[in-house]
């Protein structure tokens, strides 16, 4: 039960007798008791008069999927089987992340009818966005006492990651085509898959000459090349407790989402097969096998709900993860953080086992801030910061040297920098034929 504002309103006019009577205390009280009862009579004759909110039936039609900062549209129909009106307020419990832009309602539904009630969602964080119940106030046609009930109506909705590093994929996929030989350039894209054979022009690489062609046709030919197709790129994200900081407000396992859905398309439309693995000291994701345009949607399927866990990620099970996936030389992109010595010595334990077999990048995440705090000293304070911003520095370039002498390449930047930067590391890796 609840009572409204209307009933306090009711019951505060009981006090004008007393002002009105002045010195008449007695019979001032009088006036002010029979009043209260007068009051809560009223109020249980609405409440036996309102309709009852047990007797709502509750439907929802929500979209499966939306991508974080877009908006949708959920819907929620109500059906009154009861025997009266119901007069009142519909409260939708939505989670906050959800980001509805109400959740309160007006709404008057006649017994035996049906009422629908569309809630506008944005969401601000990314996974699975639920809601379990609503409650529903009834008031009655004097609007001062009201039945209330919760009723189970569970829905949910998940929020994908926002892919906006694809804005990056049209201008690397043009530099793919180039790399193919699809494209008309000035100099033809190097690999090392044979292509074609075609006549000797001059400035072409004499080591191409194809002598058997040419003894056969009496005419000097090249053999062309291009990029291998079908290669295996194996992406492993970092799901440890690294990967919960912010960085220019995002987390940076939401960094290694992007970078690894702008890789995955461009490395899908080279022909290349490519698998995910999120991974801690469990597996928190894997997508494998997907080829296509079933690839990024598997992926944004897996990722969406994948949250940082605060435990130490364990390298020395990657090594065996990646077998389990392939058995042949692939490129592995490590996904994860190099900022100090300490927290990296995992990473530069298993990093052998690795190079050994792979092609290995590891790709990690900076801090803008800590480069703007360098050139900062202006006082006691600020020079101290960029004492500590310099020393972060010289720790983040000692973990990248390590991890090169052990035969692995490193792609540092910003959360905006990080994906078109590994995009273009896995082109010019694509180039050099090392894949």
């Amino acid at each position: 039960m609840a009572i409204s504002g209307r009933f306090v309103l009711l019951v505060a006019l009981g006090a004008v007798p007393v002002v009105v009577l002045g010195q008449a205390y007695d019979l001032a009280g009088v006036v002010l008791g029979w009043w209260l009862v007068l009051c809560v009579l009223l109020g249980i004759l609405d409440l036996c008069l309102a309709g009852s909110p047990r007797r709502v039936s509750v439907e929802r039609a929500l979209p499966m999927r939306v991508r974080l900062g877009e908006t949708v549209e959920a819907e929620l129909y109500l059906t009154n089987s009861g025997r009266r009106t119901l007069r009142g307020v519909i409260r939708d419990a939505w989670q906050p992340s959800a980001g509805a832009a109400t959740t309160r309602f007006g709404m008057s539904i006649p017994r035996g009818e049906r009422r629908m009630v569309s809630v506008e969602l944005r969401p601000f964080r990314r996974g699975e966005r639920r809601v379990e119940q609503l409650s529903i106030r009834s008031f009655g046609p004097l609007g001062l006492w009201a039945r209330q009930a919760s009723l189970i109506a569970p829905g949910r909705i998940r929020v994908l990651p926002p892919f906006v590093s694809r804005k990056h994929l049209p201008s690397r996929l043009a530099r793919l085509r180039e790399l193919d030989g699809r494209a008309s350039v000035m100099i033809r894209g190097q690999g090392t898959e044979f292509d074609s054979l075609r006549e000797y022009v001059r400035g072409d690489d004499v080591r191409s000459i194809d002598w058997r062609a040419t003894a056969r046709r009496d005419e000097v030919m090249v053999r062309t090349w291009r990029p291998e197709r079908d290669r295996r790129i194996v992406i492993v994200i970092d799901t440890g407790r690294t990967s919960a900081a912010r960085i220019d407000n995002e987390p940076r396992l939401d960094t290694a989402f992007e970078a690894t859905l702008l890789l995955s398309a461009l490395a899908s439309a080279a022909g290349d097969r490519v698998d995910v693995l999120a991974y801690d000291r469990r597996t928190r994701a894997r997508v494998q096998g997907a080829t296509g345009p079933a690839l990024l949607s598997a992926i944004v399927d897996a990722l969406a709900p994948v949250e940082p866990e605060l435990l130490e990620m364990d390298w020395s099970s990657i090594p065996a993860q990646v077998r389990q996936i392939t058995n042949q030389r692939a490129l592995v992109v490590l996904l994860t953080s190099i900022e100090t010595p300490g927290s990296s010595h995992g990473l530069l334990a298993a990093l052998p086992q690795l190079t050994q077999r792979h092609t290995v990048l590891v790709a990690s995440v900076t801090d803008p801030s800590t480069f703007a705090a360098v050139t900062v000293r202006d006082d006691r304070t600020s020079t101290y910061i960029a004492a500590a911003a310099e020393r972060a520095l010289l720790d983040t370039a000692r973990v990248s040297a390590a991890v090169r002498q052990l035969g692995a390449e490193v792609v540092t930047g910003a959360p905006a920098d990080l994906p078109p930067a590994v995009a273009d590391a896995y082109l010019a890796l694509k180039a050099a034929g090392r894949l």
